[in-house]
């Protein structure tokens, strides 16, 4: 962490070129506190195990669930727990910056590790040995927030999968526009802001599984920024809660007409 006049003497003066707050309000009209609007739906692709699409502000995610199925090649195979694989992607079309190229490149393949890793902290890959689950994220739309957009949705489509989990996990990103913390960066607030912190959270004891900073923040600044994402946490869940139930009930109400 560093204290106030670091950061003052580190900010670029683009920063204070674009205005990010007018009147206490952000450019979107929303307070500090206040997330984007969210809706997530689940058992989109009928092909995939599971599936889930999420739309976020801006943002619209797609996440698709393969397995668990024979792990191919064999040799990555373990006797004691399922392989789980990521890929992000974001389409060619998803946005005007120069991350939307198509195909792989170092940061479609930093995030893929990133996400992986963060859902091998809930999903109970010990159930699953010698399998593989893969998990395919692609970005349709983007409008900052990406990685914790495209979490909330794998963490979606793995549950309509039937993996089981240790919980559903969440995240969203804090930040720092105008000397203020916020939360749930949008995307001139990332292109503009001070710092930029995804975080992502297990909602039933708060553990970090995905924490990550562009940016400079004192260590009140970021205790404000966690606390920002904790009280959001609950929010986020219980809108993936109500996704996976609705495809449950469209499900159920498909198999009662056939």
């Amino acid at each position: 962490m560093v204290n106030e006049e670091e950061i003052e003497a580190l900010e670029v003066g683009t920063h204070a070129e674009v205005k990010l707050l007018v009147d206490g309000r952000r450019i979107d009209g929303r307070a500090l506190d206040e997330m984007r609007p969210m809706k997530i739906q689940a058992g989109l692709l009928h092909k995939a195990d599971g599936s889930a699409l999420v739309e976020w502000g801006g943002n619209k995610i797609l996440a698709a669930v393969y397995g668990p199925r024979a792990c191919l090649p064999k040799h990555e195979s373990s006797p004691y727990r399922a392989k789980l694989s990521c890929r992000y992607l974001m389409s060619p079309f998803a946005s005007k910056d120069e991350h939307g190229r198509a195909g792989p490149n170092r940061r479609s393949i930093e995030l893929s590790m990133v996400l992986r890793q963060a859902l091998e902290n809930v999903v109970m890959l010990e159930m699953y040995p010698q399998s593989m689950i893969e998990v395919f994220i692609e970005v349709l739309q983007a409008s900052g927030g990406t990685r914790c957009a495209s979490l909330v949705a794998a963490a979606v489509a793995l549950a309509n999968a039937g993996i089981p989990m240790k919980d559903l996990p969440v995240a969203v990103a804090a930040g720092r526009i105008e000397n203020e913390i916020c939360l749930d960066v949008g995307k001139e607030e990332d292109n503009f802001g001070q710092a930029d912190v995804p975080i992502g959270l297990v909602p039933r004891n708060n553990d970090i599984i995905l924490l990550q900073m562009d940016g400079l923040l004192t260590k009140a600044e970021m205790m404000k920024a966690l606390d920002y994402a904790e009280r959001a946490a609950p929010i986020i869940r219980e809108i993936q809660v109500k996704a996976l139930a609705n495809a449950y009930q469209v499900s159920g109400a498909g198999e009662e007409e056939g």
